[in-house]
């Protein structure tokens, strides 16, 4: 950790600076270590020998508490996972706010993606809970299998919370809910500021003494199960692809991601509440219309939502602050914040006193001014306290008889001694005679070596310097004892007197922890609502599920779809971040549900693709969205296949990641998804990409029933869409000028003329000599194409789809082929047959059918 450099070079050393072990922590946290924290645990003076140490805490990077050693105001949870039959249960708890929630499910991708919306830290995982839902940055702690026990963990969660059958729906997560309490208990040790018990005795598992008393954590009253069928589901993949809190680019500023560009939030609380309403959005239209409610009017109310910002500013990260004085790691400044907090709430409620909506008027009951702990905080501290604890300085004059009077008496005595000095130049005649003090000789009387003569004889010496000497006489010490005893008892007193104050505040742990809750609810919709008013939000249209009428037969008829209409949408945050943006409309129901989107790169097929789900996602949030109308059924489930990846460590290439989370969606995927594809099939041949992208096309509308925008470069796509009673193209307008490709990002109906690739390459600045060679392979074999279309035309009256690989097969029977060179021809019947194959009309599983059959045919004729 630090290194020191003697005659034979620089050699490392254990020991870091205390003052500065944040930082050191900090580094060994993020190097994959878990550090545990030992202290003295008995006082220097009450022991001969060596004082004893223990370890009284673990830090690790799931239970951080420390304001400097978490990253930003986010939630920070740790995770433990628990099985119970088929049953996983999912635990997850931010040691620093309180917050706990659970949830359960028999299927471990549902588990997964649970996980990846919430992003823990850390993970603890129970014996024979699976580890592959903890994704890689996440730290997997090993912690004693008894903990995870049901009777054990159910008398953990006893301790906290009365009502635990009924909050909880599984044993799965009665066990996981217990051992991370067991767990968050583990790791905070013992009491604290030279309070802690001594933690040496640890030794279950892993070091851990589940056997041995415990503290319980009075900061943790809440528990909220909850089922992630009530929320708009949103697996790792959809988070990375909408951007909702990572750029997708390395070098992607904070604000180049959704919550980047809705945050107008002016307290962490908000921040917080904001997040989470985008980790998990509502599927209930009356949830939704509640918080659109507020927005709008928020929105109408310029003075008082500007006001209510202002005001909000002012506000400290309350569940932070409770937290840290229940943990009794909260110093005299934490507690005037939260009494400055306090003393902002009624100016906050009386913007709401007037409010229409029930959201708001709710809210305004929910402030709870906390009058009381305000007051005692007034009363028992002072205006701008030190930082330690244990020096004095903190506790307010006439709050404590016993605290004055020693004050009294150690101001008294320090009179005294500003007043000696004065005395005793009159009584000896020696003017530069001084009275002063230092820390290891105490209070003395210094004269000059010229002035020795007319010292009293009741001085003592007490110290030799060069040029004078230093006295005390019976009368200063007496005092200097007085003022030390005052002042030592004083600081004792105050110590005392804090921690006092300090657990009285920690008894309202709850009435702090629901207004802090009220706060941040409030702060969430002041930012929604200043978004929609800076940047010309419109409120969405919330529809109730059902089917559209259609009789059977009919285009969606029978079918419990989705409509999406939106008028002049814009994408959030590729708006804020261009100098201009061109508005686009989208309109999807059960008769227009799966969209073929076709245009050259650069046109704004994903951006569009994009724009309509985060409209989607925003409105369920409860915000206002970036367009001039829209109305929506609520959508339950979110998938995209956007963008190229692999995963060079766990052995999957970019089209084995393609294919694995389009498996994923055509598994789970269902009439209430919406679905986003982006050039499906491009990590393969022409061919292969191509006949993979039909069969998708062809089962998501048939199978699957999602609202799906597939955008692509397939344009023999766009012939199936007229197929497919539900399937629609639009196309991105492009036009050429002057050699030029001029993008005008405007969506219509119909299939674009081409893809317009060099053209492409040659705006991203392509040498001009691979740009014409490019242009002469392009004419070859466009001309080549047009004479294979009209042999097939002449040949063939079925509709088919051109491919490549119907080409080379159509030139090899116009050339000498390998097999004739080797001496084998292909037999006649056998190339007929091939020949004769319908491709554009067989499913991939008739297609490989087909040529398993074919190909035995073939060996049999060898």
């Amino acid at each position: 950790m630090t290194s020191r450099e003697d005659s034979t070079g620089e050699y490392p050393m254990a020991g870091i600076p205390i003052d500065n072990a944040e930082s050191y922590i900090e580094e060994l946290l993020e190097a994959g270590y878990r550090v545990a924290v030992a202290d003295q645990v008995e006082e220097p003076g009450e022991t001969s020998g060596v004082v004893e140490r223990a370890v009284t805490r673990v830090i690790t990077p799931g239970t951080l508490t420390e304001d400097e050693l978490l990253a930003g105001d986010d939630n920070n949870f740790v995770a433990a996972l628990a099985r119970n039959g088929d049953s996983l249960g999912l635990a997850l708890l931010d040691v620093s706010t309180g917050d706990f929630l659970a949830t359960s499910s028999t299927s471990e991708s549902a588990i997964e993606d649970e996980v990846s919306r919430f992003a823990p830290s850390e993970a603890v995982v129970g014996p024979d809970a699976p580890t592959d839902p903890v994704p890689d940055d996440c730290m997997v702690t090993p912690f004693d299998a008894r903990a995870f026990d049901r009777e054990r963990a159910g008398e953990k969660l006893s301790a906290y919370f009365r009502n635990r059958d009924t909050l909880l729906a599984s044993d799965a997560e009665i066990r996981a809910c217990g051992a991370l309490l067991a767990y968050a208990e583990y790791v905070r040790g013992g009491e604290h500021e030279g309070e802690r018990g001594d933690g040496s005795d640890r030794d279950g598992d892993d070091g851990v003494d589940l056997e041995g008393p415990t503290e319980r954590l009075e900061y943790i009253t809440r528990l909220t199960r909850y089922d992630p069928r009530e929320y708009l589901l949103l697996d790792a993949v959809a988070l990375r692809s909408l951007e909702l809190f990572e750029p997708r680019s390395v070098h992607g500023r904070d604000e180049a991601t959704l919550v980047g560009v809705l945050d107008e939030t002016a307290s962490a609380l908000g921040g917080r509440k904001l997040r989470d309403w985008l980790r998990r959005p509502l599927l209930d239209p009356s949830r939704i219309e509640a918080r659109h409610d507020a927005v709008a009017e928020l929105k109408r109310s310029v003075r008082e939502r500007e006001r209510l910002h202002e005001l909000l500013r002012d506000v400290y990260d309350l569940e932070r602050l409770i937290g840290r004085i229940s943990r009794e790691r909260a110093n005299a400044r934490d507690l005037r914040s939260l009494r400055d907090t306090l003393a902002v709430v009624p100016d906050i409620r009386e913007q709401l006193a007037d409010a229409d909506c029930d959201r708001l008027c709710e809210l305004h009951e929910r402030l709870d001014p906390l009058a009381d702990v305000r007051e005692l905080i007034d009363d028992a501290i002072v205006t701008d306290p030190p930082i330690e604890i244990t020096e004095g300085g903190i506790i307010a004059e006439g709050y404590d008889d016993d605290l004055d009077e020693l004050r009294r008496t150690a101001r008294d005595g320090e009179q005294w001694i500003d007043d000696l000095e004065q005395r005793e130049r009159e009584r000896t005649g020696v003017d530069s005679l001084k009275v002063g003090h230092n820390s290891v000789h105490g209070y003395y009387i210094e004269v000059t070596n010229p002035n020795l003569d007319a010292v009293p004889e009741n001085y003592q010496r007490r110290q030799t310097l060069k040029n004078s000497e230093r006295f005390v006489t019976p009368a200063l010490k007496e005092r200097e004892d007085e003022i030390v005893g005052a002042k030592q008892r004083a600081d004792e007193r105050e110590y005392e007197l804090f921690r006092e104050v300090r657990r009285e505040i920690a008894k309202d742990v709850e009435r702090v922890q629901a207004l802090a809750d009220a706060v941040a609810t409030l702060d969430a919709l002041v930012s929604l609502a200043t978004v929609a008013a800076q940047y010309d939000y419109c409120r969405p249209e919330i529809l109730e599920h059902g089917t559209d009428g259609n009789a059977a037969g009919e285009p969606g008829g029978g079918r419990e779809g989705l409509e999406i209409e939106i008028e002049g949408g814009r994408h959030p945050v590729v708006e804020r971040t261009q100098e201009s943006f061109v508005p686009n409309d989208a309109r999807l129901a059960n008769d227009r549900r799966l969209a073929v989107i076709t245009g050259p790169n650069m046109s704004g097929k994903s951006t569009y693709m994009r724009q309509v789900a985060q409209i989607v996602l925003l409105a369920q949030v409860g915000s206002f969205v970036p367009a001039r109308a829209a109305r929506l059924t609520p959508v339950d489930r979110i998938f995209t296949r956007v963008g190229a990846s692999d995963d060079i460590a766990g052995g999957r290439s970019t089209f084995m990641v393609e294919m694995d989370e389009l498996a994923t969606i055509l598994r789970e995927a269902d009439e209430r998804s919406l679905v986003l594809l982006d050039e499906v099939g491009r990590g393969t041949s022409t061919a292969d990409g191509l006949a993979i992208a039909q069969a998708i096309t062809e089962h998501v509308h048939d199978e699957v029933g999602a609202t799906t925008l597939f955008a692509t470069h397939h344009h023999p796509l766009t012939e199936i869409a007229d197929d497919l009673a539900a399937a629609f193209t639009l196309h991105f307008e492009v036009e050429q000028v002057d050699g030029e490709v001029v993008f005008h990002h405007e969506i219509a109906p119909g299939a674009a003329t081409g893809s317009y690739g060099v053209e492409v390459a040659t705006a991203a600045g392509v040498p001009d000599d691979v740009v014409e060679r490019s242009r002469e392979l392009a004419a070859e074999a466009a001309d080549e194409d047009r004479a294979l279309e009209g042999a097939d035309e002449a040949t063939d009256g079925h509709r088919s789809i051109e491919t490549e690989h119907d080409h080379d097969h159509a030139r090899a029977r116009n050339a000498p082929s390998a097999a004739a060179a080797d001496g084998g021809d292909v037999p006649t019947d056998i190339a007929a047959e091939l020949r004769s194959l319908d491709l554009a009309h067989l499913t991939p599983v008739e297609a490989l059918t087909e040529l398993d059959r074919l190909k035995q045919l073939l060996e049999e004729a060898d």
